[in-house]
């Protein structure tokens, strides 16, 4: 009997798409998207992380396609995308932008997030024509550029080659994680949540990651080990704000610190005390208004000023940070 894939009830299940569509990389590899809201609407585009699918984005998606048109797809390998034979940033790049081919108009821009992986994808594909060509602004969420392995603090050890060859072949093992149960459901809270994650949320996060084949899983963790992007970071120079959790294992926060400092054009870094590295599920608030916000100064502003409706972009561009280090969680963020 198959597993489902993700929770079916709460506010972490993951809403019908208004519709359903195949984008086709470069390679041929097919990748299942999702639009969710009316057409016409400011639109977003979800690229989620490693182990996880368009599900991952359920609170996002919920949240903003009220108003918003949101478009997530399945990386290849996850999801309800087929394994392909290519696992690359190569591939990951050329995958968003087929996405964003697929489901943009001509010149239409879009705000881009990109948690973990998907961060990582946005990095790889930034510099691009046809990214730049669509891509207003991006949220970079729990993400790295190079050193993942070496920095990671799952295991708790010094740091050093031999945490960094544990890390390496616990990260890749090619073993199935198997059904989740409550001993897996801790493994999962301890590597990749804050130590407060509620139970809804790391059953959740849990669904998710259980369901990605060990084969796709192994494959990608292999790229994450020699993961180098700094030149992409260089590259994305449009604007772009930082979030990742103080209590991350995976990618700690001396990542996002550093992108945040090396980025061209970094409009803010957000720090929450008490989160882990699945921020979209474990703060869900603190992601849609990053979102909301990147939006309301980048998108929808830059849209009404070819109207001859508002500011120009050079007076768009200079507005004040997202959010300014540190950042803590709300009261219900805390208790959810």
């Amino acid at each position: 009997m198959n597993r489902p894939q993700h929770v079916t009830a709460g506010r972490y299940a993951p809403p019908a798409a208004g519709r359903e569509l195949v984008a086709v990389s470069a390679d041929g590899s097919r990748l299942h998207v999702e639009v969710h809201g009316a057409d016409g609407a400011p639109a977003v585009v979800l690229s989620h992380g490693w182990t996880c699918s368009t599900a991952f984005w359920a609170a996002q998606i919920r949240e903003l396609a009220r108003d918003h048109r949101v478009i997530a797809y399945d990386q290849r390998g996850h999801g309800r995308s087929p394994a392909a034979g290519s696992y690359s940033t190569t591939a990951l790049a050329a995958d968003l932008v087929a996405v964003l081919e697929a489901t943009l108009a001509p010149g239409e821009r879009a705000v881009v997030a990109g948690h973990s992986m998907g961060g990582m994808t946005v990095m790889a594909a930034a510099g691009q024509p046809r990214f730049t060509e669509h891509a207003a602004a991006v949220l970079l969420c729990s993400t790295g550029s190079s050193r993942l392995v070496a920095e990671a603090t799952v295991l708790p050890l010094r740091p050093g080659r031999a945490r960094t060859r544990i890390t390496r072949g616990l990260l890749g093992s090619p073993a199935p994680l198997g059904p989740v149960t409550p001993a897996t459901r801790a493994v999962l809270k301890y590597a990749t949540m804050g130590p407060g994650s509620a139970p809804e949320r790391v059953e959740a996060c849990a669904r998710i990651v259980h369901a990605c084949p060990a084969g796709v899983r192994r494959a990608w963790s292999q790229v994450l080990a020699g993961l180098d992007l700094d030149e992409g970071v260089a590259r994305l120079t449009v604007p772009t704000a930082v979030i990742v959790g103080r209590d991350d294992r995976l990618t700690p926060v001396v990542h996002a610190r550093g992108l945040a400092a090396a980025l061209p054009h970094c409009v803010g870094l957000t720090e929450l005390t008490g989160m882990g590295h699945m921020t979209p599920i474990e703060a869900p608030e603190a992601v849609s208004s990053a979102l909301r916000e990147l939006t309301s100064r980048y998108l929808t502003t830059r849209a009404a000023a070819t109207t001859g409706t508002a500011t120009s972009t050079a007076t768009t561009a200079a507005a004040p940070p997202v959010a300014t280090a540190p950042t803590a969680p709300t009261e219900k963020e805390k208790t959810q």
